[in-house]
């Protein structure tokens, strides 16, 4: 009988660069480089990666550089635009770049989230200016995700629609109406566990909703009080990250019970791709530290 918590090889651990440095806010950078970055990762016990701004883009350049560290491509991040004017041929223009790029790389999940009036990446309350879809957005944005994932589908590629704080899919309440206007068949879900209680979901109650169309998570855990600060305050998102607002798995200042939800998703019989992601300042949080710590959690957790 075995003691690990999924069968052995139906989950793979990665984890995401915004440990070493932030996409969405570039000066939160301490000036890490890529191959330190990389080099980590696979010090810290990974398996995989999504991709970073720091990366090469050439498949042909990261793929040897990635393999070289035992790594693999989990994921790239792609953004859509399919509730805003005149972005509609642009957005598939990329997703078919983004498809090429994996295809390249020969491993990884699409992982992807509306940016349509974001206001995630703007220096303003994030909660407050969170956009709210009209019925023709959301019509939208259905028919534009079931285009892009049978895009997808056609080249074997699992493609998972990311939950964000500050988009206009951020709630429990989005994440159904999601679901209700895309095909189940060709849009699956990431559940971002740090993402989701921020907005206040419960991630055990997601897992029972939607475990059929999870096939990717992110892991990441949060600190109570600053989330509580953020929605008293009407904090940016930045300022949430740089009052550290997300932390990693295995962190014992994060209040999610993230043993319970790996629980939970292996009752479910989850397989896929789990990605360790807390974006935090590097200057603050030792990025090697903090995947050590993680990793060394989930292997704890899982037997694995």
């Amino acid at each position: 009988m075995s003691d690990t918590l999924f069968p052995a090889g139906s989950v793979h651990f990665g984890v995401t660069p915004t440990l070493w440095a932030n996409d969405d806010f570039p000066d939160i950078d301490i000036g890490i480089p890529f191959g330190q970055i990389v080099s980590e990762m696979a010090l810290a016990g990974f398996e995989g990666t999504s991709r970073g701004g720091k990366y090469p883009l050439d498949p042909k350049v990261l793929k040897p550089e990635l393999e070289m560290r035992g790594l693999v491509i989990s994921e790239p991040w792609v953004s859509t635009y399919f509730t805003i004017k005149d972005m509609y041929r642009e957005t598939l223009k990329n997703f078919d770049k983004e498809i090429e790029f994996l295809l390249g790389m020969g491993t990884g999940d699409m992982v992807l989230a509306e940016l349509g009036e974001s206001a995630h990446q703007q220096p303003i309350a994030l909660v407050p200016n969170t956009p709210e879809f009209t019925d023709a957005q959301w019509k939208a944005l259905g028919d534009g995700l079931n285009t892009l994932g049978d895009k997808a589908k056609s080249k074997n590629i699992k493609m998972c629609y990311h939950h964000h704080m500050g988009t206009g899919v951020m709630t429990m309440e989005h994440v159904g109406r999601l679901a209700e206007v895309t095909d189940p068949k060709l849009v699956s879900l990431c559940l971002d566990t740090g993402h989701l209680h921020f907005a206040k979901g419960d991630c055990l109650q997601f897992i029972d909703l939607y475990s059929a169309r999870i096939k990717h998570v992110h892991l990441k855990n949060v600190r109570q009080h600053v989330m509580d600060r953020v929605y008293a305050d009407n904090l940016s998102f930045k300022e949430a990250i740089q009052a550290g607002i997300f932390t990693v798995p295995g962190d014992k200042e994060g209040v999610l019970d993230i043993g319970a939800i790996l629980k939970a998703l292996a009752a479910k019989k989850f397989a896929g791709w789990l990605v360790v992601e807390a974006e935090q300042d590097p200057a603050k949080a030792t990025p090697l530290k903090y995947a050590k710590m993680a990793r060394e959690y989930l292997r704890e957790v899982t037997g694995l």
